[in-house]
């Protein structure tokens, strides 16, 4: 099966969920797509019995996509019924844009008394990645993003004392978790989570269809989780959009049981030139300038999801490095002047 569908992740305005505000993947998938809610199949030849199911469905604000191999429809309808079902729980819990979600709470009241067991399992792992990346993955700096899509409104960015203001806010050390409560120890801070919990989506939804008997599946929600191999025994390829040729492509990496995720200055912009986009570095409350793209594979989709804006903030040689000392991650990156660094193990093969 060829990569065959290019599948943009724009931003929009007008998302009721906090995930599509802040998309910032474009992939080439090996995903055809069914109808929203569909599923279709069909039988392949040698793939031992198992037939290939895919649905397409509006989930976490954006277009989701699923591809199974299953030995009946029944077996991938259960199966593919408990991974969206999961992902819908995601939404539920982390997004920004939903008044009752438990994130949404967090920043309006500062505290939560009986996290969600997902929650909190998501913000352990930031602030683990946090203390691990020296703060350049931090998931407070939501009120950086609501100056500058404020700032925006009036066709200008945030001056350098607002952005000092706002800064004194961000602080992931003041983000704490005791027991099942979590809160925020000062007034006026937010956080989002955009920069991890589309991995954990991933996650989730690969878990419910291992659950479900599913050994070999592609799963796509904002960010790539593979599970087997094609019943023809090839890997998992998606190629990685390049950042700045939209009908072009950097590299196709092979899955290899690994999940992909990709943060690049080119989906949500707050200039036109893309100087201040949606990634923002803590520390100075503005966007890095040496990247264009960053493509992290590792173990998780939640790893990888925060990764990729960690290296993104860090830079070559620290984001580098933490990558080579992170267990199963490898990344490959773009910069701003076209020019593509990748670790020794990352398992691409560039397009001919």
């Amino acid at each position: 099966m060829s990569c065959s569908a290019l599948v943009p992740r724009p931003a929009t305005a007008n998302s009721d969920e906090g995930f599509k505000m802040h998309t910032r993947r474009w992939f080439l998938l090996a995903l055809g797509t069914a109808g929203s809610g569909a599923l279709a199949g069909k039988f392949l030849a040698g793939a031992r019995g198992l037939r290939e199911f895919k649905r397409t469905a509006h989930a976490l604000g954006s277009s989701v996509s699923m591809q199974v191999f299953a030995k009946s429809s029944q077996d991938a309808e259960q199966a593919l019924d408990a991974a969206f079902g999961e992902i819908e729980l995601v939404g539920q819990v982390m997004s920004i844009y939903r008044t009752d979600s438990q994130i949404s709470r967090l920043n309006r009241n500062g505290v939560v008394k009986q996290a969600h067991p997902y929650l909190k399992e998501v913000l352990e792992m930031s602030l683990a990645l946090s203390h691990t990346s020296s703060g350049a993955f931090d998931v407070t700096v939501q009120p950086l993003w609501e100056a500058f899509s404020s700032a925006k409104l009036g066709g200008k960015v945030p001056s350098a004392d607002e952005i000092k203001v706002t800064i004194e806010k961000v602080n992931w050390r003041k983000l704490l978790i005791a027991g099942d409560s979590v809160s925020l120890e000062e007034k006026g801070m937010a956080v989002t989570l955009n920069g991890i919990a589309q991995g954990y989506a991933a996650d989730r939804a690969l878990a419910a269809l291992r659950k479900h008997g599913i050994r070999h599946a592609l799963v796509d929600t904002g960010e790539l989780g593979a599970e087997g191999r094609k019943p023809s025994n090839d890997p998992w390829k998606v190629g990685i959009q390049h950042p700045r040729k939209k009908e072009a492509f950097v590299d196709l990496a092979h899955l290899d049981g690994r999940c992909l995720s990709t943060s690049g200055d080119y989906a949500t912009r707050f200039t036109g030139d893309g100087a201040y986009n949606h990634i923002f570095d803590p520390a100075t409350g503005v966007s890095p300038n040496v990247f264009a793209s960053v493509s992290v594979l590792a173990r998780s989709g939640m790893e990888a999801d925060g990764l990729s804006t960690a290296v993104f903030v860090m830079g070559a040689e620290r984001g580098f490095d933490l990558i080579r000392a992170w267990k199963g991650a490898e990344a490959m990156a773009v910069l701003k002047d076209g020019s593509v660094l990748a670790t020794d193990g990352f398992p691409g093969s560039k397009p001919s």
